[in-house]
């Protein structure tokens, strides 16, 4: 059988659920948003007004809403039907299983699906073996070599099919290879039944995969992870720290023929609830309810029976019960390929993809739009802070001008030397702005010292050495403890640092208002309180990693702390990263509108004495000066308009599909 399924054109699919519409949606929401923040930028660039700080602040916005991605976590035990989700909601229009999902074959290793232009469709598979290697999955993202990548035929569907089988692939080990790789644990009663009768026990073969596959929601920014069992979180420490943390929505699966299992409760409790809270966007999957459509019963028995196992999986996880999401979603893959409405209809997919659409999606665009429209928001407040300052300097001039109209000689010598007082007097204020700059370096330096990437690496180095010297769990943990309390400390001296920058800041803002007439700028507030919070979180996993795996240190646990703790640190140094970038941006931001105040008082200082003088030497008449004024403030006045209009046009794009009054509509 061959099936071309790119071309989407030469099938007629089922009506698009509510889910894929509403991301379609969502798509075209955030391309209208980044054409009219492109068309902001560019219009600065030709009028001359784009200093760096606002060309850096939109060329940031335009970079977050073209990379944006919308990550949906579908995490569950084995055999719960994971894959069979996935398939159902995302991929029936391709009329097969994308993802292996029948008896006995599915996914071994966490999957992540995604769409990148830059390489080939494929599927890319990360050995088990690395896993006796330091570095995490990230570090490994970045080494193409440590992968073994095979290419999806896109215009053959058994191709496909047999490619994706790799997933499921397992490998026999002997106890101590899969213990080193912190797979198993020789306590367990069933594992030693195992090993007993065969002496080696089955793992995955991948450790991780990668699908880059040409979908058109992959295409727009979905990005779908499907995280296999227990032991897969539990032994890579980059899910629980990163990957479902940064999930928009997390999809827990149980199956209705098994109910709520022990280890069902342990994921859940260890991975999920910790990590997204009471979220509307953590939802819980009660799968397989075909298993309860008894043809000897009702349909009434079976709706009983049904919301009994609601209640119950709600109870368990501490959940309401109307975040309890009861499908089947093998039915509803055929009935979407089938185009069987009622079948559809009864599987009950379109209820949990209706609540997907309405809680996830919506947030999401709320969350960009907000972003957005703050970093518009102020880029236009400044600049059209600029153009008042240089009209009202312009009205000025024109106002002193028109009161020479038949003044003798003597007033407009007086008025010049008034002008050069004035600029005599601002230049003594531009050596306090220098002084400020300094002292503003100096108090940059330290907060660098203290939040900066290099005091970053030493502590994470001094950590590691200390972990490597120790063999007893005393030692990781002091080692891990030290770790925290220098990071928190970092943060702490970091926080009081930009607190004294800024009542600085303010300080000369308002000196320069009060003495020189310039706008009082109020500079932005800045906190590092969620990079605080973010510290607290993984410290938090650290603790509850270290109390329930590192009891007793066995050799294979020992390598899953190496392991963890290189996870963690390249974490942390991410979270780092995102404090300097958001500072350094905050610190630009802050010294910016003084400088670029200061630089358009000179010009209009040197512009006022050079038009006096002009008159005074009797080069030019009196009307011919005060026209090209007029001139120019019309021309200012224009560019305030025009800027207004641009920014209307974001703010339009921004309320369209909000309901509009989500975002304050304000130009």
């Amino acid at each position: 059988m061959s099936l071309n399924i790119l071309n989407l054109s030469t099938k007629r699919p089922m009506t698009p659920t509510t889910l894929v519409d509403e991301f379609e949606r969502y798509s075209a929401w955030r391309d209208a948003v980044y054409v009219r923040v492109e068309a902001l930028r560019a219009w600065l660039a030709a009028q001359e007004l784009d200093d760096g700080e606002s060309d850096l602040r939109l060329g940031q916005l335009l970079g977050r809403l073209q990379e944006d991605t919308l990550n949906v976590a579908f995490v569950a035990e084995f055999s719960r039907g994971k894959s069979e989700l996935i398939n159902a909601i995302f991929f029936s229009d391709y009329r097969q299983r994308v993802l292996p999902s029948s008896a006995g074959r599915t996914t071994m290793c966490p999957t992540e699906l995604y769409f990148d232009p830059k390489r080939r469709p494929s599927l890319r598979l990360l050995p088990i073996e690395t896993k006796a290697l330091d570095g995490s999955i990230a570090d490994f993202k970045r080494d193409p070599d440590a992968w073994t990548e095979f290419l999806l035929n896109l215009d053959s569907a058994e191709d496909m099919s047999a490619a994706l089988m790799r997933l499921a692939d397992t490998q026999p080990v002997d106890a101590a290879t899969a213990e080193a790789y912190g797979l198993i644990d020789p306590g367990d009663e069933e594992t030693a039944r195992t090993l007993s009768r065969d002496g080696v026990v089955a793992i995955p073969r991948w450790r991780h995969a990668l699908i880059n596959f040409p979908h058109p929601l992959l295409k727009q920014g979905l990005v779908i992870l499907d995280t296999p069992g227990l032991n897969a979180i539990g032994t890579e420490p980059e899910l629980t720290l990163s990957m479902l943390p940064n999930a928009h929505a997390v999809l827990f699966l149980l199956a209705a023929d098994t109910g709520v299992t022990k280890s069902d409760i342990a994921i859940w409790r260890e991975h999920i609830a910790p990590t997204h809270g009471s979220s509307r966007a953590r939802l819980a999957v009660l799968n397989k309810i075909d298993g309860l459509w008894d043809e000897l019963k009702s349909d009434a028995e079976i709706e009983a029976e049904i919301a009994k196992q609601v209640a119950a999986s709600a109870g368990l996880l501490d959940l309401p019960a109307h975040q309890v999401y009861p499908v089947s979603a093998q039915k509803a893959l055929v009935a979407k390929i089938r185009h069987d409405a009622p079948l559809l209809a009864r599987s009950r997919l379109p209820e949990l993809e209706s609540a997907l659409s309405q809680e996830l999606i919506p947030c999401k665009q709320t969350l960009i739009g907000e972003s957005t429209q703050a970093a518009v928001e102020d880029v236009v407040v400044r600049t059209t802070e600029l153009l008042e300052t240089r009209l009202a300097t312009i009205q000025d001039q024109a106002q002193e001008l028109e009161s020479l109209r038949g003044k003798n000689r003597s007033v407009i010598e007086h008025m010049m030397q008034q002008a050069n007082a004035d600029k005599e007097q601002f230049e003594r204020g531009l050596q306090q702005f220098n002084a400020l700059r300094a002292v503003f370096a100096r108090k940059v330096e330290e907060l660098h010292r203290h939040l900066g990437m290099p005091a970053l690496h030493a502590t994470v180095k001094e950590t590691r050495q200390a972990m490597e010297q120790s063999r007893f769990s005393a030692g990781l943990r002091d080692a891990m403890t030290r770790f925290f309390r220098q990071l928190n400390a970092d943060l702490e001296a970091s926080t009081a640092i930009t607190q004294d920058i800024r009542s600085m800041m303010t300080a000369m803002y308002q000196k320069f208002s009060d003495e020189h007439g310039l706008a009082m700028v109020n500079p932005p507030d800045f906190s590092l309180g969620k990079y605080n919070r973010e510290m607290a979180r993984l410290e938090a996993i650290f603790e509850a990693h270290f109390n329930t795996v590192l009891k007793m240190l066995t050799v294979g646990q020992q390598q899953l702390t190496r392991r963890f703790f290189e996870t963690l640190a390249n974490k942390v140094v991410q979270v780092f990263e995102f404090a300097n970038g958001e500072t350094e941006t905050w610190l630009k931001a802050l010294i910016a509108p003084m400088e670029t105040q200061v630089r358009e008082h000179t010009l209009q200082l040197k512009r006022r004495l050079d038009s006096v003088s002009r008159i005074h030497a009797a080069t030019e008449t009196l009307d011919e000066r005060i026209a090209e004024l007029d001139m120019t403030m019309a021309a200012v006045s224009d560019q305030m308009e025009q800027l207004a209009r641009v920014n209307g046009r974001i703010l339009d794009a921004l309320a369209d599909n909000l309901g509009g009054s989500r975002l304050a509509k304000t130009a």
